[in-house]
């Protein structure tokens, strides 16, 4: 006499039906969809067709079928091939490739399922199905050390969860985990002084006594606090996107931010872009990336070298984000429009540029108001 597998029952839901998309639709025992049998032998996993819409029939069925294995009677089953979850994986970022995201976005689930994908190998989790809720604690447990934004790891669970809900559509997995939501909010960076820009800027080459690395980094320092990119649009810059427009006599950097695919085009001093001119090396395509390697691995090594600058020029808390904020807080103070500085920002949404600059958008409300005041005195 043989034992018998654990039998499950789970719903096929119809595409009407009000549950096909709840956290435990397989399990739903009162709707009308069919209900089916699942178990695994051997390594390979089998489901049969129930015969039936009701939940207790089912339980009858499955009844049925154990008393058959534990007889040694036949079970006539359609064996399925289980998905690794490395799989699974591949197959998801094929799809979020075809739903036309960002290169940028792309390559942020692409790194964060392969951590997931790592960590999981190392506990002999193979399967999207050997994946417990535990193990996902688990994994979001480091977050705080690699992302040490609270908005950061909310971005970072919530591609997680997208990739969760495809296992579960493609059945994968039996229910979605319930991760607890993160909480928490940013500590904004601050915009730098002129002062304390010309500070950092006068760092630079005792923080980097090479001549050549010294150029380099302040040429970056140049590019972000003069055009507003972020370090990775930064970093990534091509040499043919610092263009210089004969007509009104200036260079300006034209590019595409990988973040929100957005197009930009700013007009930099042209002191400026001689400096950044002056470092690019030879033919390469790229300015501040040699384009071998990882371009994250380059990214990283920059934010390493940017934040050890700011770190000796007095600022220990100090990102380079406040380069971006520099250029940003300038513009609105000067009343240059919130609609045309999250252009110049590349944001995908002008809600974006207000959630992060309000403040400075209410101090140019206060200056308006002040010179109204002094026009009724005149």
């Amino acid at each position: 006499m043989l034992g018998a597998p654990v039998i499950t029952i789970f719903v096929r839901h119809s595409a009407a039906c009000k549950h096909k998309d709840d956290a435990h639709a397989e399990q739903f025992r009162h709707c009308s969809c069919r209900k089916h049998l699942r178990w695994s032998q051997d390594g390979v996993q089998h489901r049969i067709s129930a015969k039936t819409r009701k939940w207790d029939e089912a339980e009858k069925a499955r009844a049925e079928i154990e008393r058959r294995f534990i007889l040694g009677e036949p079970v006539n089953s359609k064996p399925t091939v289980r998905k690794t979850l490395h799989d699974a994986i591949e197959t998801f970022l094929k799809q979020k490739n075809t739903q036309g995201v960002t290169r940028g976005v792309l390559n942020k689930y692409k790194r964060e399922l392969e951590r997931l994908e790592t960590f999981c190998v190392e506990r002999n989790k193979t399967f999207p199905q050997d994946v417990t809720l535990d193990d996902l604690v688990e994994f979001r447990a480091d977050w705080e050390r690699a992302y040490p934004s609270p908005t950061t790891r909310q971005a970072v669970q919530a591609r997680l969860r997208g990739f969760l809900r495809y296992c579960f559509q493609a059945r994968h997995i039996d229910r979605i985990p319930d991760l607890s939501p993160i909480r928490g909010k940013p500590s904004p960076t601050m915009p730098l002084t002129p002062e304390e820009y010309q500070k950092l800027l006068a760092k630079i080459p005792e923080e980097f006594p090479d001549q050549t690395k010294a150029a380099r980094v302040r040429a970056l320092v140049q590019l972000m606090r003069w055009s507003g990119l972020a370090i990775r649009d930064a970093v990534s810059l091509e040499r043919n996107e610092i263009q210089y427009d004969s007509k009104k006599k200036v260079y300006k950097i034209a590019t595409s931010r990988q973040k929100t695919g957005r197009h930009v085009s700013v007009p930099i001093p042209q002191d400026v872009a001689e400096e950044i001119l002056a470092v690019v090396n030879g033919n390469r395509r790229f300015v501040f990336w040699t384009g071998n390697g990882q371009e994250q691995s380059a990214v990283t090594n920059w934010q390493h070298d940017l934040r050890s600058l700011f770190h000796a020029a007095g600022f220990p808390t100090g990102h380079p984000h406040q380069l971006r904020d520099t250029f940003a807080v300038e513009l609105l103070s000067k009343g240059v429009s919130l609609e045309e500085v999250s252009r110049a920002l590349g944001h995908d949404s002008i809600k974006t540029t207000e959630r992060y600059y309000a403040r400075w958008v209410a101090a140019r409300q206060d200056r308006l108001d002040h010179s109204i005041m002094n026009a009724w005195r005149t």
